[in-house]
Order: structure tokens, then C-alpha cells, then sequence
């Protein structure tokens, strides 16, 4: 009988909290899943880890890949689910235990809704709640305010494509996939409950980011969906005042150049 839901957890130095994230996929009030750790290559000893949750519940399976990324890593254990829900969970994170049964009930009586997401508690070196707040397409455009933990229908990844593996630097993997999800026929549900809590140390991904990265990337993603900024450019403008300081003087020059033919 195949999982309503496979959580993909991809894994690479994640030896001293792996064993949290997988205690919280454990306890979900849902049954029915499976849980796919994905070893992108990693030095240290998460392996053993993984394996002793792989022997204690044959739901959770493990493998091992030469490291790609975040997103190769994502995409090799969506290739391997056999659920017909996705719930991509990074491996210093922990899902709440009422968060997929919710998410899932909830896509029973919205047909149309590919993705539903939730807020998430801060833990380590930050506390508090992130509020992601109800769906904006304009907001999302100029800023990505969704975490990639969530719950997708599997069925989106196949008409959209899976993560885009070629981002100068790994980390908005899920910004770039949600463009692709606005384009889509699918819509975006928001729960306003806690979903997950996101880890914040020093050496979190989040942290490692500087502002030439962050640039490289930006520019990417504007590159790629460049279509989708220009036809909504008169709406970036009226909902975000502070659009120069997301998109530099080139690309909003360019996009007025193109309206103007």
C-alpha cells in the first residue's frame, strides 16, 4: 500500500540534529508516511543515525548520494517517494506532530490548492514565531516568505519540474520552485498554525549568506522569470514602495524597455 505522504529530508552535516528532525516526523499524528533521508555526501557519522531510525520503523528509509546540493538532494529522494503528498524537511528542522494530517485534510476540500503552508517557531540562537501570513503572489514575487517546508501535492512537481539544481548558491531552491508554482494552475492555502520550528545557529544556511550571494542568486531567479516580473510590474509597484531595494535599476529599466515594444 503506497504512503499518503513521503517526507524528504535531505542531510548533509547533520549529525547532531538529525536524530530531533526524526523524532518529529515519528510523531506525527498521521499515520500514514514515509520518510526518505537523503545522505548528500556528507563527512560525518549522520549515517548511523539514519540507520538506527530505519531499523526501529521500516517507514524511514535511507540513502546515500555524492553531494549535489540541496536541491539534487531534494529531487533524488522526490524521485524515490511514492506518496501523493511531498513535505521536504531539512534535517536541522522538526515538523509539529498535527501538521500533515491538517495539510492534507485541508487539500481534500480544496481541490485546487497545490501547497499548504503554516508558521514556524524560532529555536536556538532566535525565538519567536515567523508568521508567513496568507498568500500573496506580489509579496513572493519581491521577497520569499514561504519556507520550503510545506506540503505539495506530488503531482505539482510533475507539471512544474523539480528544484532547480543550477542556482549559483544553494539555498532558494524554494523561492525559485514557487515562481514556477505561481505560473501554475495551482494555488497556494495558508493554515495559521505552527507547522515546524526552524533552527537558527551560526552556521545555519541562512547565516551563511552574504550580499553577493544573495545578489547572484536574486539576479538568477529575475533572469529565469523574467516574463513573469515583466506582466506584473504595475503590481509590484503598487504593493511594494520599496521595489529598488529587491530589484537594482538594470532589471527595472529592462522590464520598462520591454513594456514600452
Amino acid at each position: 500500500m503506497m504512503p499518503q505522504l513521503s517526507v524528504i529530508i535531505p542531510c548533509f552535516n547533520s549529525e547532531a540534529t538529525l536524530n530531533a528532525t526524526l523524532e518529529s516526523v515519528f510523531k506525527q499524528s498521521l499515520s500514514d508516511w514515509e520518510a526518505i533521508i537523503v545522505n548528500d555526501g556528507s563527512p560525518d557519522n549522520l549515517g548511523s543515525i539514519a540507520k538506527q531510525w530505519v531499523e526501529k520503523d521500516n517507514r524511514f528509509k535511507y540513502f546515500e548520494k555524492e553531494n549535489g546540493g540541496l536541491g539534487s538532494a531534494r529531487n533524488y529522494g522526490i524521485k524515490k517517494a511514492k506518496g501523493s503528498f511531498i513535505l521536504p524537511l531539512d534535517s536541522d528542522n522538526k515538523v509539529r506532530p498535527l501538521f500533515a494530517e491538517t495539510a492534507i485534510n485541508s487539500f481534500l476540500v480544496n481541490q485546487d490548492v497545490g501547497v499548504v503552508y503554516g508558521n514556524a517557531m524560532y529555536f536556538g540562537e532566535k525565538e519567536g514565531i515567523w508568521t508567513m501570513g496568507n498568500f500573496n503572489k506580489y509579496r513572493l514575487m519581491v521577497n520569499n516568505y514561504i519556507d520550503a517546508c510545506t506540503i505539495i501535492k506530488k503531482s505539482v512537481f510533475d507539471d512544474v519540474g523539480l528544484y532547480d539544481e543550477h542556482l549559483p548558491y544553494q539555498g532558494h531552491e524554494d523561492w525559485e520552485f514557487w515562481l514556477r508554482v505561481i505560473n501554475s494552475k495551482y494555488k497556494f492555502l495558508y493554515i495559521d498554525m505552527i507547522a515546524f520550528d526552524y533552527r537558527v545557529e551560526k552556521q545555519s544556511m541562512i547565516n551563511s549568506f552574504d550580499k553577493d550571494m544573495m545578489t547572484k542568486n536574486t539576479d538568477y531567479i529575475k533572469r529565469k522569470h523574467f516574463e513573469l516580473y515583466m506582466d506584473a510590474f504595475s503590481e509590484l509597484l503598487t504593493e511594494n514602495n520599496n521595489l529598488k531595494s529587491a530589484f537594482n535599476e538594470r532589471f527595472i529599466t529592462k522590464i520598462k524597455r520591454k513594456l514600452k515594444h
